[in-house]
């Protein structure tokens, strides 16, 4: 499918360092190949060059670059148009970007196969469009052919991205971290669906920095760093033996069941006499106790979407409570869809519930007046999941943190903006920078700034590391844990890691069709399951990469 030599792809007039450089790639039929490595080590622009889609300035070279059976270094635009969507599927990790919100998902998936004349001139797909929306686990996909991306959740919005990448038939497919946005029981079922293509003798190109995905789908995996191969070989040989030590560090970051209470980007890894690996972490400052004060109280929370009619509408949530106290740490896990965001905005007091209600430190919260809020506001925070959308990108970092430092003199703004970065990791002088300008973790780390300038009480984090890399996760993670340490703030985490949940919350609750169906301490929800949606969730965590996990060890 692919045989690539001393690949060598340069930006700009004056290149300076290649941002991938002499890799070698072979994929072949019935395989999967899995690159793996921390943002702007090279992955997608590797990947993208087998598509000729690294950009109009990419300056590629290469010593052998054949795609299916021809020399790629001379297709013109037309033959690589023939390539895409007929030979080579691609499945982007942003679906909402990728998507275009004028057409239906229908159009949508159905669009290479009409492209490359595989459906007769007068079949409008739809078979085609529901086999491909069911193969990836979309409900309903009649209905689903019908609506826009805009009214899908991120889980079904990236199921239908890789409904249409695999609608055409390809023989190769290219995915770039197309599990990341997914819950682990719909991530299950996308990984099966991979299993099956490779199975059926496609080639897979797995781009992911989710090591436990990639265990369990790919044959070989390559690991990059700064635009070259560091590591590769057979999959299980390289996670079980690794011998670069840049690949022990990707491992070691990976949170488990024998990662909670540490710090996560303290990991190493020592190996023992036969090779094999020990996993060594530093422990997390001491927390002080969990306060009895509510910090905040949701009853009998309900809220209805109109479907149409009222006979039809949509139930969001249905008779939700929960209490989240002083210091503590809850975590929110359930499928997309779940109504997991819907309770996220009706705890900020950005949507009010059809019933129930709540109360924000001992206060009416809920079906109040903006005006009550106001005073209150600042001790209810928000850690979003993609910061720079939530970022005004004519803003500078300095900007940014100061909505929250109202108030103050310049000076005390200036002094306060600069503990604050020093807090979360950052130089100084990062507070002229520019949204765009900063890398996902630093953006992250600034949105935790942002959100920590108001001496909140309660935190909400939603998603807050589902984009980042292994590396650069464990390195937020553990700054909002040490932060919550120290301020003693409530964090609710809402995330469809469980792995990570299990790293992070002293208790769970487990949220399917707007209802919460489990709820309790986390080890003993893990442990010992009731509901059998629960059982399901937890049956659908990726082994651990490492034995030593499977059970708590700390030194």
């Amino acid at each position: 499918m692919v045989e690539i030599e001393d690949l060598t792809v340069a930006f700009g007039a004056d290149p300076g360092t290649p941002a991938v450089q002499n890799v070698d790639l072979v994929v072949r039929a019935g395989e999967c190949v899995a690159l793996v490595g921390e943002s702007g080590s090279g992955k997608s622009v590797t990947a993208r060059s087998l598509l000729g889609l690294a950009g109009a300035d990419a300056q590629m070279t290469a010593r052998r670059f054949r795609i299916a059976g021809e020399d790629a270094l001379g297709f013109d635009e037309r033959r690589w148009r023939a390539i895409r969507g007929r030979f080579a599927g691609l499945v982007m990790q942003d679906a909402l970007t990728s998507l275009d919100p004028l057409r239906t998902i229908g159009r949508e998936v159905v669009e290479a196969a009409r492209h490359h004349r595989l459906l007769a001139p007068r079949d409008a797909g739809d078979g085609l469009v529901r086999e491909a929306l069911s193969r990836v686990g979309v409900p309903d996909p009649d209905r689903r052919a019908r609506q826009y991306a805009h009214q899908l959740s991120g889980g079904l919005r990236q199921r239908a991205l890789i409904a249409a990448a695999i609608a055409g038939g390809p023989r190769l497919v290219i995915a770039d971290e197309p599990t990341t946005a997914l819950d682990a029981a719909i991530q299950t079922q996308v990984v099966a669906v991979l299993r099956d293509l490779v199975a059926a003798g496609a080639g897979l190109l797995l781009i992911s920095h989710d090591l436990s995905v990639v265990a369990g789908v790919a044959d070989r995996v390559h690991v990059m760093r700064r635009g070259r191969v560091v590591d590769s070989g057979p999959t299980a040989e390289v996670l079980a033996r690794p011998r670069h030590g840049y690949t022990r560090e990707l491992i070691a970051a990976s949170p488990s069941k024998g990662s909670r209470g540490a710090r996560l980007s303290s990991a190493r890894i020592a190996p023992d006499a036969a090779g094999a690996i020990r996993i060594l972490r530093d422990p997390l400052p001491a927390r002080a106790p969990i306060g009895e004060a509510p910090v905040l109280e949701a009853s009998g929370l309900t809220k209805r979407y109109a479907a149409g009619n009222a006979a039809k509408a949509f139930t969001a949530l249905d008779d939700v409570s929960l209490t989240i106290r002083a210091g503590e740490v809850v975590g929110l896990v359930g499928e997309s869809g779940s109504g997991k965001s819907t309770l996220a905005k009706i705890a900020l007091g950005l949507l009010e519930p059809d019933a129930g209600n709540v109360r924000l430190l001992g206060r009416q919260w809920s079906v109040v007046a903006e005006r009550e809020r106001r005073a209150l506001r600042p001790k209810l925070q928000y850690i979003p999941q993609d910061p720079l959308s939530s970022f005004d990108p004519r803003y500078r970092v300095a900007d940014i943190i100061g909505e929250n430092l109202s108030g103050l003199s310049s000076q005390a703004r200036r002094d306060r903006t600069a503990a604050l970065l020093e807090q979360v990791g950052l130089d100084h002088a990062y507070k002229n920078r520019r949204p765009a300008t900063l890398s996902g973790g630093q953006r992250q780390r600034v949105a935790i700034a942002r959100a920590l300038a108001a001496e909140p009480a309660l935190i909400i984090c939603d998603e807050p590391v589902s984009a980042l890399d292994v590396r650069i996760q464990a390195q937020v993670v553990d700054l909002i844990a040490e932060l919550q340490s120290r301020l003693g703030t409530a964090l609710l985490f809402i995330s469809h890691d469980l792995a990570l949940v299990r790293h992070v919350a002293d208790r769970i609750l487990i949220l399917k069709d707007g209802r919460i169906v489990e709820q309790g301490e986390t080890d003993a929800v893990f442990d010992a399951p009731i509901h059998d949606y629960t059982r399901a969730l937890i049956g659908s965590i990726p082994p651990p990469l490492h034995a030593e996990d499977r059970a708590p060890a700390h030194p």
